[in-house]
């Protein structure tokens, strides 16, 4: 099982990463850009996409990029976004992506509700 994570700066990618490998035993790829990412999409299956609210290398909009893998031929895959702020999960929400977390919220037990349903923990 397979998730790309897109944007996140290196010390909350390594926290992402560990945290889906230990509790849904999922790797990770990560992906700085969104040429990046749409090159990994295209050359694999991913159960799962989380998005940074703004990518870190480039401080590129993170809802733009949703909006532009949900238009794509990957638009089948579920897309979080990972944003502490609840304004902005709403707007994810309301462009087609399923209700995400946020980085301090990646612990709780809400968030690890939400990565069940779709990881199968």
């Amino acid at each position: 099982m397979a998730v790309l994570s897109i944007g996140q700066c290196r010390p909350d990618q390594a926290g992402i990463a560990f945290y889906l490998q230990n509790s849904f035993g999922a790797s990770t790829q990560a992906a700085a850009t969104e040429v990046e990412a749409f090159q990994l999409l295209e050359q694999g299956k991913y159960e799962l996409i989380l998005v940074n609210r703004v990518l870190d290398l480039d401080g590129s909009d993170g809802l733009a990029l949703i909006e532009r893998i949900l238009a794509s031929d990957h638009g089948d895959t579920p897309v979080m976004l990972v944003s502490n702020y609840p304004d902005w999960q709403e707007k994810a929400i309301s462009s087609g992506a399923v209700p995400g977390f946020g980085k301090a919220e990646l612990n709780s037990a809400e968030t690890k509700q939400r990565l069940q349903r779709i990881l199968h923990g």
